[in-house]
């Protein structure tokens, strides 16, 4: 991977391919940028994109101390060496992260942003140990328990679900990625969408979500875009908090490249 040099002096590991207009995607908790491994194939006929692992995942550095600005400057960084400007694409709390990079001022020309997971009213957040309780855990190295917490307390998931994915070939990778979990739980902060700061953000936006996610998710989404002042909400077939790569690549391609959003 190629490496850039944050403004603390963490390396980021990034992948680069494709022709067009350049496309930074990150990814939101348990993963690195190996979770875009079937849907860039998809964009590089239309775009460059640019692919990295966050902080403390994969081949990137880390610091002792976590901070969200850390994370908005890794993020600047890549967008620097993509020229200084450019789309990105995020997803679950990579879309926290997107926007926060864009409210401080970054160079992205357009904000295409899946189901960041804000909690609107009447939807229930987590406890406000929840913290510390997850810090405990992995201050133990517990870190399936860890997941495990994050998925139920925060995610919202029920013994069954976890136990799916407890059976699933990712959990080793999840688990892996435990001691990341604190930095997500960070840009959820108390859940609550930030909307009087997303009506200052002038950049076309798109926010997409799968057409059978959960309700909170989808209210999420919706809420983003109506807080964006160029934001719009583009729901596509998929499951629970995802979008398939042939169904999400098109869609993103086309408005990446100016045509607005919209399916195949």
């Amino acid at each position: 991977m190629r490496k850039v040099v944050s403004r603390d002096g963490t390396t980021i590991a990034y992948e680069k391919a494709g022709e067009g207009p350049p496309l930074v995607l990150l990814g939101g908790g348990f993963r690195d940028h190996t979770v875009f491994d079937s849907l860039v194939p998809l964009l590089t006929p239309y775009c460059t994109t640019y692919v990295y692992d966050r902080r403390g995942r994969g081949e990137s550095g880390d610091s002792p101390h976590y901070a969200i600005a850390r994370e908005v400057e890794d993020l600047t960084a890549v967008i620097e060496e993509a020229g200084g400007r450019a789309a990105v694409f995020g997803g679950s709390t990579g879309g926290i992260l997107a926007l926060e990079t864009a409210l401080a001022g970054a160079g992205i020309s357009r904000l295409a942003l899946l189901e960041p997971p804000y909690r609107m009213p009447g939807h229930q957040r987590p406890a406000e140990d929840f913290s510390d309780r997850l810090d405990a855990l992995l201050a133990q190295d517990r870190r399936g328990e860890a997941a495990e917490f994050f998925l139920a307390e925060l995610v919202g998931f029920s013994p069954e679900e976890i136990g799916h994915w407890k059976n699933s070939p990712m959990w080793a990778a999840n688990e892996a990625m435990a001691h990341t979990l604190p930095y997500d739980t960070a840009l959820c902060g108390d859940g609550r969408l930030p909307a009087e700061r997303l009506a200052s953000l002038d950049v076309e936006s798109v926010v997409i979500s799968s057409e059978s996610t959960g309700g909170w998710l989808l209210a999420a989404a919706q809420a983003t875009a109506a807080a964006l002042p160029r934001g719009r909400h583009l729901a596509l077939p998929g499951v629970w908090h995802k979008v398939p790569p042939e169904v999400l690549a098109p869609a993103v391609a086309r408005f990446v490249t100016g045509a607005g959003p919209g399916t195949p």
